[in-house]
Formats: C-alpha cells, structure tokens, sequence
C-alpha cells in the first residue's frame, strides 16, 4: 500500500513471483514504500515534464507522486518485473488474477496496459491541434478516434519499460518538450496526460485494455460544453470488471 496526504493514493499489485522473494528476504507480509522517499527519487526524472502535465505549483497534480508510474521502472527493485497500479476509487467484480492475465497479450514493443478515457477531456485539451488538422484521428472518440488514456488501472511491464530504448527517449526533457509544442499540449493530470500525448505519436507503446477493466463513471465533462459528443466517449459494452468512481461518483450498488 502507497499512502500519501492527498485522495488520489494508488495500490500496488506487484509480479506475484518477484514479490513473493521480496517477503521472504524481508521476512514481512506486506512492503510500504514511504512517499517521501518516492517522490525524492522521482523528482529528477519527471521534474521537466511536471510543467507540461499540471495546472502549476502547488495544484493537486503538481506533486512528483502523481508521475510514479512514469519512471516506475527506474525506481523498483529490478527483481519486480510486473506492477499492476490501481486508483483507489475503484470496484472489482472479478478476480484480479484476470487483469495479470492481460500482460500474457501484450505485443512485442509494449511496455504499458492501459484503457481508454472515457470522457472528452482530450478532446478538449487537443482544440488547437485539432482546428489545425480537421481530419485528426487525435481527441476523436473510439473506435476509429484516439480519445487518451485513463490512469486509473494501469498494467506496468517494468521489465519492457527497463528495456525499451523508444519509451527511455521520451522521457527525455527535449523530447517531451518537443511532442507538447507539436500537440499544442498542456494538461492537468499527471501520468495520464503524459502517457496519452506519447500514445498519439507511438501507439505501439500501449496494450489497450477493454472499457470493462476500467468502466469510468464520471459524466463531468457532460455537462461542460461536451454534450452532443459525451455518449461517443462514454459508451462501454459488456460485463464490467472493474467500475472506476472518478471525480468522486457513487458506483452502482451490487
């Protein structure tokens, strides 16, 4: 378990074989990570990017920690070589051996699972370089659009980010910096927001988790200015598995 002072703490499901040697060594049932000691070893990693994907100083999203899945790989053991992170606003209604079943489909070349926002907030956040290039597949909705990504369940191959020179470029500060001037890119969302931006340009990087592994409830952006497109953005089909209560929305009831 991460604990941290804001809401917006995560849980860590490591590889199951690595982290059993852990305790072992350890001789404990459970590893804290203290947060403090996290965000120490992050901050060099993520500081350039901080200003690209946080509203600035201070703002809920401003902290290092929100970028932990980001440089995860740099920072756990070598021995862990598969983290699953989880929001902590979430419901499971499977067992969560499914979802590690999912890095068994992971393509040559991805380092990340993830599934789709289901909200058109990049829509939104793309506006420039959408009216720029009308025929952009960027921010459009699903199936043929490319809407972000949602951080909320994330499947972490730690083993592939280590090795995988494409995703180490991108975290280069010039890198970044180039990518958020040719998308006209500024977020507020931390890891997600970085991990979206990079999936316009390398897709590849991504194992695209289905809607059910992370059925988002929250209808925010319905409600500000997104109404004729919003059903595009947030129709799921089938029997959910996990429900995500984003922006602090009740989940259904068994």
């Amino acid at each position: 378990m991460v604990g941290s002072s804001t809401e917006k703490s995560r849980f860590f499901k490591p590889d199951y074989e690595a982290w059993l040697r852990i305790q072992r060594a350890e001789r404990g049932g459970v590893i804290f990570h203290d947060v403090a000691v996290l965000t120490d070893k992050l901050f060099p990693i993520v500081e350039a990017m901080q200003k690209h994907f946080s509203a600035g100083s201070g703002t809920y999203y401003s902290d290092s920690i929100f970028f932990l899945s980001v440089a995860m790989h740099q920072i756990m053991p070598k021995e862990i070589l598969r983290i699953i992170q989880l929001d902590l606003d979430l419901k499971y209604k499977t067992n969560i051996r499914e979802l590690f079943e999912e890095f068994d489909s992971f393509l040559p070349g991805a380092v990340i699972g993830i599934a789709r926002e289901m909200q058109p907030v990049y829509r939104h956040t793309f506006w420039q370089y959408r009216h720029e290039n009308p025929k952009t597949r960027v921010g459009g909705p699903p199936p043929k659009g490319l809407p972000g990504f949602n951080s909320g369940v994330m499947l972490l191959n730690l083993d592939a980010m280590r090795q995988s020179p494409l995703y180490s470029r991108l975290l280069e500060p010039a890198r970044v910096q180039q990518l958020a001037d040719k998308y006209h890119f500024r977020g507020h969302l931390g890891d997600q927001d970085f991990f979206t931006m990079i999936g316009m340009e390398h897709p590849e990087l991504f194992h695209v988790l289905d809607c059910t592994w992370n059925r988002q409830l929250c209808t925010w952006w319905r409600d500000h200015g997104y109404r004729d497109v919003f059903e595009a953005y947030f129709r799921c089909e089938g029997h959910v598995k996990i429900y995500h209560g984003n922006c602090n929305t009740p989940i259904p009831e068994d």
